[in-house]
């Protein structure tokens, strides 16, 4: 049975071509993705190690409150305890921060999370072996400075030029003298690293003396574990020791968390992808077995078992799936070096580092496609099994059973309305905890669609028919009749494309109506014109908010802080600004009180923390802060749920004791009138053309959380990608197996009139009407899941409104109908092209 398995798929290879074609695809996906991930992990590593060749030892300040309150810092006299344990080497003490290098255009040359600081500290012959120099000198007095290759190029500086940088406050310039090499993952990763002398490291970042992190090199021969220990003896409690075994381990650990993600999102896609190819597969060996029903009856006739029929269908699965995974591995590698270049030039500035294949991705990819073809093929190898040699031997094809159908359309009511009463049950929960519900309820509606697809098909081809029907003669009403003849192969052909279509319609109106959640919570409550705001997320100093109010063209500029607190257990933040001066800036409206009513020792709380509460004007809140003081200050105004402000609005007065830095969270700036315009890049002059800062304005703003949304949808439509490719060619391959079982039918009409033009349109139609079917079912499943999984977002978004975007509705169903017509163009010619007489001849 192994031979025959293997003449057959020798025999048939033409027609398998299609499948083959869509195992490939899915296992490359997979195999990209593995290699991906595991190459995007090694290169992290691989620079993580580099920076830690010569750590034996970090020493670095705890969280202790004595550390907190500096009583015991890591000062010079730390570095000369650990520097005389025996087996020391050298102790490097660093100092690091953030340090925001400014661009040509005053921008942040680095990404805001990876914007980092640190000392130099040469050593012999006055060189860091840390970071080496590879152009000019090491940075020696308060005024100089050392760049990476990357961010020199960024500021457009030269040897000898200046750098403009800001740390905590206001825009220093300072002279770059050299250019410096660096391990630094958050560096390779898009960030930017500046470096200083020690003293003015301790300056910027820390204070005269301290250090944040001490770097133990050990001899040769010491053992890590026992230096480490050693450390730990003589240095206060305050600080923690750690091996360089044990920090490798703790990055190792990181990087798999933040690969693992990475990993298992493309992976459900990809998973998403072979399932549509399940489709395909079972379509085209469900065919395939009847066609060679005769075959087949011939092989029982002289003595094949039933189980000795399935073994030979299932073995012709596994070779086909094996060969074809075999090249899909081939492809993953171009997927995987894709997916690096595409995610670099979106802004993930990945590492460096050379393809990384580890047996497990290979067996791994290898095993899915096989696995996955063999299952698929199971029950058309079953109903193989179950032919019988007579019946075989004197028809093609028998009809489904009208049995089969009632029980298949039982199953399938039974599996959508479950599917859909879960989806109405997640309308009315009022929390986002019923997201795996939900997700239950979607794979239940979906999968319930594609089993009652056979009977849906009827009414939907049918309709499609009628119309086509009216401009194409009798090419229309055959590919009606054609469409409709199995409804089962239809069926299947169209829900490929249906599971992509819905899940690329539900997610867009998902990420549509966010966007305009976005953009009414950006716009509704905020009236001033520009926010400004810190890049690293520090706070502004007091003083920006005084020099905005003092701007020509400036009406308004007013302050806000925040803190946390708790109340009877309950966590909430107070946020504090100027009550006289809230409605410059934003559209708040008080229901009790006024902002004259909010003084030292009151507040003003929101309607809805009001009601939470049971607070009213007059009414006590007693407050907790994270720093173990309490206060109870008086309830003076109630105000409308506000977006700008949180659940309680206070002076000043009530925040600024319990902030550990008094620092501005965000300054509102209002426009004088007809000055909104040319005010922004004034506002940035005016501070000095800050890399730190940011001015946005509401828009801005909004274009900013829109930005975010469409970027993760149009990374969502390039993975579905995958799976609406894989569905086309299924349907090319429905097609196309579907004409050759046709040919003498085919013939027939060619003889009794039918022009090739006519065949053509024939299959063409018949193609389309597939692609819409499974296009209109996908556009249906797919608003409703939005719709109802939409009330899961709402609870803890209130902005979010569900918006059908008709416009992009309409731009999927003429893809799909673009899918129809072009997926017949091969089929179509095959068809136009048959011999009439050898048609007709065809066995």
């Amino acid at each position: 049975m192994f031979r025959t398995a293997l003449r057959n798929l020798l025999a048939h290879k033409a027609r398998l071509m299609m499948t083959a074609l869509a195992v490939l695809l899915g296992t490359a996906f997979v195999s990209g993705t593995l290699i991906f991930s595991d190459s995007v992990g090694a290169a992290y590593r691989n620079k993580m190690s580099k920076s830690l060749d010569d750590v034996a030892v970090s020493v670095t300040t705890g969280h202790s409150d004595t550390a907190m309150k500096g009583e015991q810092t890591l000062d010079d006299r730390a570095v000369a305890t650990v520097r005389a344990l025996p087996g020391v080497a050298s102790v490097r003490p660093s100092v690091s921060g953030v340090a925001m290098i400014a661009d040509r255009q005053n921008n942040p040359a680095g990404s805001e999370w990876g914007s980092s600081g640190a000392n130099y500290v040469p050593g012999k012959g006055g060189k860091d072996s840390r970071y080496p120099i590879v152009k000019g000198r090491g940075p020696a007095a308060e005024g100089e400075i050392v760049l990476d290759a990357k961010t020199a190029a960024k500021t457009g500086a030269e040897i000898g030029g200046t750098v403009r940088l800001a740390v905590d406050g206001p825009v220093m310039t300072k002279k770059l003298v050299g250019i410096a090499e660096t391990d630094d993952p958050r560096v390779s990763a898009g960030g930017s690293l500046a470096l200083f002398d020690t003293a003015t490291a301790q300056k910027l970042f820390g204070k005269p003396g301290e250090f944040s992190e001490l770097v133990v090199a050990a001899k040769p021969g010491t053992d890590q574990q026992k230096l480490t220990a050693e450390v730990r003896k003589v240095l206060p409690e305050a600080f923690t020791a750690r091996s360089g075994k044990q920090l490798a381990a703790e990055q190792s650990k990181e990087i798999d968390e933040q690969t693992s993600s990475i990993r298992n999102t493309f992976l459900v896609f990809a998973g998403i992808a072979l399932f549509v190819g399940v489709f395909i597969i079972a379509n085209t060996f469900t065919m395939l077995i009847a066609q060679r029903s005769r075959e087949i009856a011939l092989l029982r006739a002289v003595g094949a078992s039933r189980r000795q029929v399935v073994r030979s269908v299932l073995i012709e699965a596994g070779l086909l799936g094996l060969v074809a995974s075999a090249a899909g591995f081939v492809l993953g590698l171009g997927i995987a070096t894709g997916l690096r270049s595409v995610l670099n030039s979106a802004g993930g500035s990945l590492p460096d580092g050379p393809l990384v294949i580890e047996p497990a991705s290979v067996l791994l990819a290898l095993g899915v496609g096989v696995v996955v073809t063999v299952l698929a093929a199971w029950l058309p190898s079953r109903k193989a099994a179950k032919i019988a040699p007579v019946e075989a031997l004197s028809t093609v094809e028998q009809p489904p059973a009208v049995k089969s159908l009632v029980v298949r359309n039982g199953i399938g009511a039974v599996l959508t309305g479950l599917g859909v009463a879960i989806m109405l049950y997640v309308t009315t929960l009022k929390s986002s905890d019923g997201l795996q519900t939900a997700m239950a309820g979607a794979a239940l509606t979906m999968a319930g669609v594609i089993v009652l697809a056979p009977l849906l098909s009827r009414p939907i081809v049918h309709l499609f028919g009628r119309a086509t029907g009216r401009f194409t003669g009798i090419s229309g009403k055959l590919a009606k009749e054609n469409a409709l003849r199995n409804p089962r192969r239809t069926a299947a052909t169209a829900s490929a494309l249906m599971i992509g279509l819905s899940l690329i319609t539900g997610l867009t109106v998902v990420a549509v109506s966010s966007d305009q959640g976005v953009a009414k919570m950006g716009q509704q409550d905020l009236t001033a014109d520009y926010k400004v705001t810190s890049a690293h997320f520090g706070g502004l100093s007091t003083d920006i908010a005084k020099t905005l109010a003092k701007e020509p063209g400036v009406a308004a500029a007013v302050p806000v802080r925040s803190v946390g607190f708790q109340s009877d257990g309950d966590p909430a933040l107070v946020r504090a600004t100027d009550p006289a001066a809230i409605g410059k800036v934003s559209d708040v409206r008080f229901v009790s009180g006024s902002p004259s009513d909010v003084r030292a020792g009151t507040v003003a709380v929101s309607d809805e923390y009001a009601k939470e509460r049971g607070l009213k004007v007059g009414s006590t809140l007693p407050m907790t802060f994270y720093d173990d003081k309490k206060a109870a200050p008086k309830v003076a105004a109630v105000y409308a749920k506000n977006d700008v402000y949180s659940a309680v609005l206070a002076p000043f007065s009530l925040v600024d004791p319990h902030l550990e830095k008094v620092r501005d969270e965000e300054v509102l700036v209002k426009a004088a009138p007809g000055k909104a315009g040319e005010l922004k890049a004034k506002i940035k002059e005016t501070l000095g053309g800050n890399p730190l800062i940011k001015v946005q304005s509401p828009e801005d703003l909004r274009r900013a959380e829109a930005g975010n949304i469409d970027d993760v949808l149009y990374l969502m439509y390039g993975l579905l990608g995958m799976a609406i490719v894989i569905a086309v060619v299924g349907v090319v391959n429905t097609l196309a197996m579907s004409v050759f079982e046709r040919t003498r039918e085919i013939g027939m009409l060619r003889a009794i009139g039918l022009a090739r033009r006519e065949v053509k349109q024939m299959v063409r139609l018949e193609s389309v009407m597939i692609a819409m079917f499974g296009a209109v079912l996908g556009v249906g499943v797919g608003i409703f899941l939005a719709w109802s999984a939409g009330h899961l977002v709402r609870s803890s978004f209130p902005q979010y409104e569900m918006v059908v975007p008709w416009a992009r509705i309409a731009v999927f169903l003429l893809l799909a109908l673009a899918v129809g017509v072009l997926a017949a163009v091969w089929p179509a010619r095959r068809a136009a092209k048959l011999n009439v007489l050898e048609s007709i001849g065809a066995q």
